[in-house]
Order: structure tokens, then sequence, then C-alpha cells
């Protein structure tokens, strides 16, 4: 069975931990100093959090899968959708091991579509995660990985979409 999976960026990990448990009723599954989720089946969602962002806001949208035979079908989906899908293979990330795949929606959304096949005591390098986003860098120069490299220098300026 697959399983929705939303990352969003936050600042402040307590803070959302506390914001998301009230709203979903139920504490995170990983607690981590920057990282959190929730695997909710009410909805079916595979909720994550971390400060790994370049800004706060929807990092990426996911598809979850519980089997390699899920993740083959899922593939073969993604190459039907169009577009370039970006093969990482097998990956650590967000405290797991993972096979993975990345692709860009019409509208510029990042896709995931992954399958766990275990835990991991570090969050990852972002090694793999670069190489597979090299191609879905957003036209104002910023990635939107899971594992995206943390900015050494001052982040770029806001961009005017969006903003209040």
């Amino acid at each position: 069975m697959k399983r929705m999976h939303v990352h969003v960026a936050v600042k402040d990990i307590p803070q959302s931990v506390g914001f998301y448990s009230a709203l979903f009723g139920a504490e995170p599954s990983v607690v981590k100093s920057d990282y959190a989720k929730w695997m909710l089946d009410d909805p079916r969602v595979n909720f994550a959090i971390s400060t790994r962002g370049r800004e706060s806001g929807l990092d990426h949208l996911g598809i979850q899968v519980e089997s390699a035979e899920e993740l083959g079908e899922v593939y073969g989906r993604l190459r039907k959708a169009g577009g370039e899908v970006i093969e990482q293979g097998q990956t650590v990330c967000c405290y797991a091991k993972s096979e993975k795949s990345w692709i860009d929606d019409p509208a510029g959304i990042a896709w995931e579509t992954f399958h766990t096949t275990g835990e991991s005591i570090v969050y990852g390098d972002g090694t793999g995660e670069r190489t597979a986003r090299v191609a879905h860098e957003k036209q104002d120069g910023k990635q939107s990985a899971c594992c995206a490299p943390q900015p050494q220098a001052a982040p770029p300026a806001a961009s005017a979409c969006c903003k209040s």
C-alpha cells in the first residue's frame, strides 16, 4: 500500500513538533534535533519536517511504497508522466536508507518516489540528493531537496512570490 509523503522545511523543530502533534492528534514516530516524522494512518501520510531546507515551506512531495514491486510500478508511472526522471538509487536521507527517484511536476514541484529499506543513525550527507536534484534546480537558483546542503553564506533574498 502506498503512502503520500509531504516534507516541509521549518525554522524551529520543537515549535513545529508541538504544532503538528496537536494538528494530527499524534506524536511523531521520529524526532531528531533537525528532523521529525509522523507516519499517519488517517490520512495515510508520511509527514516530515526538517531544518534542512533553504527557506520555510513546502520542500517536496512524494509517494512512499512498501515493496520493491510497488516501487517498480510507481517508476513505470513516472516514465509515463513525462519529464526527466532522476534515478538516485540507494541512498541515506532523513535518517533512513531508501531506494528513490525524483521528478518535477509541470508546476515545478519536486516529487520523490521511494522505498525505505532501513533506518540510519545519521540524516545523510546529501551527496546523492544533490546529485539527483541538480536537474531540478529552480529558476531562482535554489535547490529544494530533502538533503540539500545548508547555505554557508547569508541566505538568498526572498522571492516576491507568495510573500506578504
